[in-house]
């Protein structure tokens, strides 16, 4: 059953959704990620590699990057706020699966998709996206210090981090693509803030 709504707060009313902290994680892991792709495009694809040139300090900004990644959660973890939406993250409710299966079923019926502060396609990219990039700094590290393991494993290492790569590239071209039809959740990263009716609409589990 739908909790009702506060009627005494006018819908339009704007709710805080993510505070300086989260705001500050996602721009700078978000910048870095950028730069990891970037990058790696540039080494990869030969028309890109000859137009920029320079590989040997495309290879180091590539590296860093990789190596910083993990940095702004690190650092983010100072933050109740931020520790709390890792929490909500983490664990999956009943209404997570009825909208998983809302989803299969490609049902865009909004009461068919109930949702907390974050829907349970949200909590599945986070999960993912964190894996991953913890799988890439491991083989990553791998192809950089050759002295750490043997032959075989580093060329092991380097086929998993390079399909693992072109995954993650089209996982995250996905998600900027849905962002982009979602002005007003763009607007919850950016500045915090959402309207009461967007979060009712689309999280009417969440209470701010």
């Amino acid at each position: 059953m739908t909790p009702r709504a506060d009627t005494s707060v006018p819908p339009d009313a704007a709710v805080r959704r993510f505070g300086p902290a989260q705001r500050w994680v996602h721009r700078a892991t978000a910048a870095l990620m950028g730069v990891c792709v970037v990058t790696a495009a540039c080494l990869y694809v030969p028309q890109l590699a000859v137009l920029v040139g320079r590989r040997d300090l495309v290879v180091r900004l590539h590296e860093w990057a990789g190596l910083a990644l993990p940095a702004p959660v690190l650092l983010g973890l100072a933050s109740r706020a931020f520790r709390a939406d890792l929490r909500l993250l983490d664990r999956f409710g009943p209404h997570d699966k009825v909208w998983l299966r809302a989803a299969l079923r490609r049902d865009k019926r909004r009461s068919a998709r109930p949702a907390g502060k974050f829907n349970a396609g949200q909590k599945i990219y986070a999960a993912w996206i964190a894996g991953a990039a913890l799988v890439m700094l491991g083989t990553g590290l791998l192809m950089w210090f050759t002295r750490l393991a043997p032959l075989t494993w580093r060329t092991g290492a380097t086929f998993v981090h390079d399909w693992l790569a072109l995954t993650v590239g089209v996982v995250l071209a996905g998600h900027i693509g849905m962002a982009l039809g979602d002005p007003e959740a763009r607007r919850g990263l950016r500045t915090g803030l959402v309207s009461r009716r967007w979060a009712e609409r689309e999280h009417p589990l969440w209470r701010p």
